[in-house]
């Protein structure tokens, strides 16, 4: 992505919702290399930063509903999610989770588009959100998988402003130009139970290198690396629990 910081409007965070806290730590670090740190109040219900360095670059929680899937989910910097959140009412969307207070952190809320993906709001107090963006091992793009294309793109277009850069293939998000992620409809090939979602595409140094990890850390290859036409070399892994996540070679974005 073009963007190196959390900016309004732009991806700011990703947390990963699991069914297993103690295996998605151990996943994950052997993938990515992440240093993860539960906090240790129990209001905090197990919430879990990773680290690269001193950096925090994205979540892992447990499941906090029985309805919640085993998901990576991507959260969008606002100024003010209550107002966003009328917005994200009066564009044709839903709401999950009504806004509400972390600690001192900040205010989030988790709504879905009229197509159904589901993301989450932040408005920043104490935390930004991601220290580091576009290395490896860190959050590099996010991506759209949907089903309704056309009315999705009015929807963001009109809640976020985001900026569009459309090819026959592909459309990108952006803001003020600046592309941070993209979107795919969802034809034939995904299976009809498949829902829309957001999909985090993580920067990795070497994609074949990293897709063997999953597999040899209990984890599965659901697209074999390959390289995207004038863009980077790509793959789409899942981890134990079955959440799914994308992976690019750090480098080669153009």
């Amino acid at each position: 992505m073009k963007l190196d910081k959390p900016v309004p409007g732009g991806p700011c965070w990703t947390e990963l919702g699991t069914s297993d806290l103690e295996a998605a730590k151990r996943f994950y670090a052997d993938v990515f290399g992440w240093r993860p740190e539960t906090d240790p109040r129990a209001e905090a219900g197990g919430y879990t930063l990773a680290h690269l360095g001193d950096a925090a670059v994205a979540a892992l929680t447990p499941l906090f509903q029985e309805s919640q899937p085993v998901a990576w989910n991507v959260s969008f910097a606002v100024p003010d999610v209550d107002t966003t959140v009328r917005a994200v009412r009066d564009a044709g969307g839903s709401v999950v989770l009504e806004p509400m207070d972390v600690f001192d952190l900040g205010r989030f809320a988790v709504v879905a588009d009229p197509g159904g993906a589901v993301f989450q709001l932040w408005q920043a107090r104490s935390f930004a959100g991601a220290g580091l963006f576009n290395a490896p091992g860190a959050l590099g793009w996010v991506e759209l998988m949907t089903r309704t294309p056309g009315l999705v793109t009015a929807f963001y277009t009109t809640v976020f402003g985001w900026t569009v850069n459309a090819s026959e293939h592909y459309t990108q998000w952006g803001i003020d130009g600046a592309d941070f992620g993209g979107m795919v409809e969802m034809g034939d090939k995904f299976p009809h139970e498949v829902p829309s979602h957001w999909l985090p595409y993580f920067a990795v140094e070497d994609v074949e290198a990293t897709a063997e990890a999953s597999t040899q850390a209990d984890g599965g290859v659901l697209m074999e690396p390959t390289s995207v036409p004038e863009g980077p070399r790509i793959a789409v892994l899942r981890d134990p629990q079955g959440a799914v996540f994308g992976i690019y070679r750090a480098g080669d974005e153009g």
